[in-house]
């Protein structure tokens, strides 16, 4: 097939936040002019900042600005943008969006609408899987129509199971099952869930399977059918099935494990002509089998981990595929070295149930140092508002082992001051200096039985504190019983007792 290039120096980036910030600073080191769009409640946004032009598209609820189809591509043809990176959430995944700007004769930097219509359903693509020979998790051959259905297949593959959303993503539209007599209410209120979240309440069931750990593989794939993948990602520390903490590589992924899923997520990708960058999620079991759990269509969330181990900046891949240039990256060359962590820095509260925290960020103190990256959309006067996702910056580290790793990214956390508002901070530390975590000893359920104010065992932390009390503690004592008696040692002097009693001050 001969090369078709489709030239384009205007991009529209339709989102908002640090993925927008991430998207626009590819683009400017590729020489692109750059076009970004924001409510009203993103006047000031650094996304706005950082762009070439910025237009206005409505209030700050995401139906009326960045879910409006016809407002963007009002925005793409008056300012001349050839093309539009979605970002990941909104309309990243939306197939009339990627068909409307089709026909618009405007690139959307992301795979065919068939691509994401074909995978969007999961439903479809569980079916499309089981078709390129690709192992699924036990459960419906189609929708759900009503709780009876449901119950007959649940009887069939056994509790537990989960409801999901048939268009859903995001852990929206989702529940666990555990009995015969929670079922009717769960399916009423994921079905709502899915209505609202998605404007489609249809539903479909999995056998629920326990002591899993969610892997996923990068993948990236051009208009001439050659696919490659980048290796895994580690998902499986989640709150309500959302990704708090992701890492590459995985702790229980060998190489001869990784070709196997690479392999897999590769097929899955040909299996729909899959054009762009792409993520196959697996649930992997303590046998180290895995099953295909869906693929998003997007860029993901933690996409700079795969970056840091790989040296590929997945964005720069993506703009270059939608400009019709062949995959340069060939899978013999894709290797992972090192490892690095990713913690997702959000605007709520870890004491009183990650409760949202809007206000104003009076001040931001970032991290940095070697193997520091920082993706965030915040910044000094910054106001978080309750309009969008609470997801406000990304700490991501790279360092030659994992255990480098976790030292790194305590020493960022601790550096990482967000004045004004509160984050999960805490959370991530606290979480970094689990025994289970630095063991990498966990699985999707971890966060159900960890708890902020004490995790499973006394951490290296609380040990050392409690160490540095005790000495204090004698220190004091010993000052205090030479105070008394009037004595002094021999072997200590004046200046050794003093410096003691400035630092007992403190």
């Amino acid at each position: 097939m001969s090369m078709m290039l489709t030239t384009f120096r205007k991009v529209l980036v339709a989102n908002r936040g640090e993925i927008a910030v991430r998207i626009l600073r590819s683009c400017a080191e590729l020489g692109l002019h750059t076009i970004a769009v924001y409510s009203e409640a993103d006047r000031n946004a650094l996304h706005v900042r950082y762009a070439d032009e910025a237009y206005s598209i409505g209030p700050p609820p995401a139906k009326e600005s960045y879910l409006s189809i016809e407002k963007i591509l009002a925005v793409a043809r008056r300012s001349g943008a050839e093309a539009i990176h979605p970002g990941y959430g909104f309309l990243s995944e939306n197939e009339q969006f990627a068909q409307a700007c089709h026909d618009n004769g405007i690139v959307f930097i992301g795979p065919r609408a068939a691509s994401i219509a074909a995978m969007g359903d999961k439903i479809a693509a569980r079916k499309t899987a089981k078709a390129a020979g690709v192992p699924t998790v036990p459960g419906s051959e189609g929708p759900l129509a009503t709780v009876e259905e449901a119950q007959v297949l649940a009887d069939q593959i056994g509790y537990p199971i989960l409801l999901k959303a048939a268009a859903g993503g995001g852990g929206k539209g989702m529940r666990t099952v555990r009995s015969a007599n929670e079922l009717a209410s769960a399916f009423r209120l994921a079905a709502n869930e899915a209505k609202a979240a998605f404007g489609d309440g249809t539903l479909y069931v999995e056998k629920l399977l326990e002591g899993v750990r969610h892997v996923e593989i990068q993948v990236l794939g051009d208009r001439y059918g050659n696919v490659v993948h980048l290796g895994e990602r580690e998902c499986s520390i989640q709150r309500r099935r959302q990704k708090l903490i992701e890492e590459a590589p995985s702790t229980v992924v060998d190489e001869d494990l990784r070709r196997r899923m690479g392999e897999v997520a590769v097929r899955v990708a040909q299996a729909v002509n899959y054009e762009n960058a792409g993520t196959v999620e697996f649930l992997l079991d303590r046998d180290k089998n895995f099953y295909f759990l869906e693929m998003n269509t997007r860029l993901q969330v933690e996409h700079p981990i795969t970056e840091l181990v790989t040296g590929v900046d997945l964005v720069v891949e993506q703009i270059r595929i939608a400009s019709g240039r062949k995959l340069r990256l060939h899978q013999r060359n894709i290797v992972v070295k090192g490892a690095a962590i990713e913690c997702r820095i959000s605007a709520e509260d870890p004491y009183n149930d990650f409760l949202p925290s809007i206000g104003r960020i009076t001040h931001v103190y970032e991290p940095s140092g070697p193997g520091v990256r920082v993706d965030t959309g915040v910044y000094d006067g910054f106001e978080v508002s309750l309009y969008y996702d609470p997801m406000i910056a990304k700490l991501i580290v790279w360092a030659e082992t994992r255990a480098q790793a976790i030292l790194r990214m305590r020493r960022a956390l601790e550096e990482f001051k967000l004045v004004g508002i509160r984050t999960n901070i805490p959370f991530h530390l606290r979480l970094m200096e689990s025994p289970t975590f630095i063991a990498g000893r966990f699985d999707n359920a971890f966060l159900d039985s960890f708890n902020l104010a004490e995790s499973d065992q006394t951490s290296e932390r609380g040990q050392l504190a409690a160490i540095a009390a005790a000495a204090v503690a004698y220190q004091l004592k010993q000052v205090k019983s030479r105070k008394l008696d009037g004595t002094q040692s021999n072997n200590e002097s004046a200046w050794k007792l003093a410096a003691r009693r400035a630092a007992l001050r403190y």
